[in-house]
């Protein structure tokens, strides 16, 4: 397999795979979305915001644009990251106390944990160094969960937030926060952000900046060749990156040095992409 993948990269000149599925900050290409969405990321931390929300569709980039706010946090700041977290509220803050490099007992109270959590941040906040918690995928925690972060940010010293809350998820996570029972919680969301799709426009600048970002030409993939991933994949990232990924290997296998919309098509036709885009329901009323 390292071989057939050198053999790719080798026939484009590319110094290795421009269109991988998995996040990384060194391919990230600013879009006018993208460039927001950090931007609220980073206003939330200077402005020391309770709860910074950042939402987008499966593969919109969300997860990239994390890793890119965790390269560049200011040392000063005290990061846990949370995955997926799930379970009643004890559960939750054990998932807190462990991402904070804390190992509470397995057998102990929610008030002795409540304890141990509200001491840590007490004693962070008094070596001058401020907790931050990133949730992602938090699409996926109930209204009791949310409930129970918005009482974590109840904990502060005077006019000083000892805590701040990132929460990354998909849209669903903003359909539950704008829930009437949710206000509480939706008062606290103090920086923001929805990710949307690419347009035509933007999915040939960013087809070409991961080309040249690998190694290669941005003539290497032709313009008619984009606009027929964007009309297949709707702008989404993830599935732009694995049609182009495929169209790539079709041309490879065929001895062509670009990639045209007559190897796109090629990819479609064969069924080989899995990922085409769904209409939108509204669309189609």
């Amino acid at each position: 397999m390292n071989k057939a993948l050198d053999l790719y990269t080798s026939h484009f000149g590319l110094t290795e795979r421009p269109f991988s599925v998995l996040p990384d900050p060194s391919f990230l290409f600013w879009t006018p979305q993208h460039t927001r969405a950090y931007a609220m990321l980073e206003y939330g931390l200077l402005t020391r915001a309770p709860i910074t929300l950042i939402t987008g569709e499966v593969g919109a980039g969300k997860t990239t644009l994390l890793q890119k706010l965790m390269e560049n946090l200011d040392e000063s700041l005290t990061v846990g990251l949370i995955s997926n977290a799930h379970g009643d509220r004890g559960e939750l803050l054990h998932w807190v106390l462990m991402a904070l490099g804390q190992r509470p007992p397995s057998e102990v109270s929610y008030v002795d944990l409540f304890a141990t959590f509200q001491d840590f941040l007490i004693a962070e906040y008094a070596q001058g160094r401020r907790v931050v918690l990133i949730f992602d995928e938090a699409q996926n925690m109930t209204v009791e969960s949310l409930e129970e972060l918005r009482m974590y940010t109840n904990i502060n010293s005077n006019k000083d937030e000892l805590l701040q809350l990132i929460l990354i998820g998909q849209p669903e996570l903003q359909d539950t926060v704008r829930q009437p029972n949710m206000r509480q919680f939706a008062q606290r969301v103090s920086s923001s952000f929805h990710l949307t799709h690419m347009d035509a426009e933007t999915v040939l600048a960013y087809v070409r900046h991961r080309i040249v970002t690998a190694g290669g030409k941005k003539t290497m993939f032709q313009k008619k060749a984009a606009e027929l991933v964007h009309e297949a994949t709707g702008g989404v990232p993830r599935l732009v990156n694995q049609l182009c990924d495929l169209a790539m290997v079709y041309a490879y296998t065929a001895g062509h040095k670009t990639v045209k919309a007559e190897t796109v098509q090629g990819v479609l036709d064969d069924g080989t992409f899995f990922g085409r885009a769904m209409p939108d329901p509204q669309e189609t009323v």
